[in-house]
């Protein structure tokens, strides 16, 4: 079997609805100075500020330098329209923004987004030159029924629908079981890499091998300092989307920095 190529891990801060513009640009200054070239040099860092603070990120990062790269929460799939409240790709993309949200949890739950709007979605944010990170998760009843694989592994292949395996290779999935959201709980490093093997295996079904050896597969639900390390030593974990912690610059540094843990 041919040497598999080395997947660079994502570690990414979903800062939800929190940070006005302000407060924004005081928490990715503290993160930049706390982070080190040799921490880019074997991580890409994202971080995900609201849409309201995400021109003072970019012009943080792109003024000083900062070799992170910004990214979106959502985005709507049309380029433009009458569609009061929402923000295209191509928007996000004037912004340089390089990583776009797509199905989170929150959004599906909260929200009714479907796995048919989760396409539509990455489809968008590959049109407009970013990299959806597309999130997959079951919830505790569906853990506890024994439905967790169908779950993932269905949200999987119904939200790559239409893609070709180069552009899969070049994605981001985000495995993120539900039950484990800003509870404090959080699947075991062993549970964590069950998934998401299974999530690899059901892309290279899909669409080969060279997508499912390209394609970086993150964890997330309470990711935090005290846990990153061993969460990434799994073989087939290439990151970390990272909600609560990614808030405090002291704590998001050190899960940046699990390879020291």
């Amino acid at each position: 079997m041919p040497p598999q190529p080395e997947r660079k891990p994502l570690i990414s801060g979903n800062w939800k609805m929190h940070y006005n513009h302000l407060e924004a640009i005081q928490v990715v200054q503290k993160l930049s100075y706390l982070l080190r070239n040799q921490d880019y040099d074997a991580v890409d860092v994202s971080v995900h500020p609201p849409f309201t603070a995400m021109r003072s990120v970019q012009v943080v990062l792109e003024s000083d330098g900062i070799p992170i790269s910004l990214g979106a929460q959502n985005t709507y799939w049309e380029d433009k329209g009458a569609f009061t409240g929402e923000v295209s790709p191509s928007m996000l993309a004037k912004l340089n923004a390089s990583y776009v949200i797509v199905g989170h949890s929150e959004r599906r739950q909260l929200f009714g987004e479907t796995d048919g709007d989760v396409n539509r979605k990455v489809k968008a944010v590959l049109a407009a030159g970013m990299t959806p990170i597309m999130c997959v998760g079951e919830t505790l009843e569906e853990r506890e029924a024994g439905g967790t694989i169908d779950k993932c592994t269905g949200q999987v292949v119904a939200g790559l629908s239409g893609l070709k395996g180069d552009q899969v290779a070049e994605m981001v999935v985000a495995y993120e079981p539900i039950w484990a959201i800003g509870t404090g709980r959080n699947a075991t490093p062993d549970d964590a890499q069950e998934v998401i093997a299974t999530v690899r295996e059901s892309v290279a079904s899909a669409f080969g091998a060279d997508a499912a050896a390209g394609v970086r597969i993150q964890y997330g639900g309470s990711v935090k300092a005290v846990n990153a390390h061993e969460l990434m030593a799994q073989p087939d974990i290439d990151g970390a989307l990272v909600g609560g912690a990614s808030l405090d610059p002291d704590e998001f540094a050190r899960i940046v920095r699990y390879r020291e843990g």
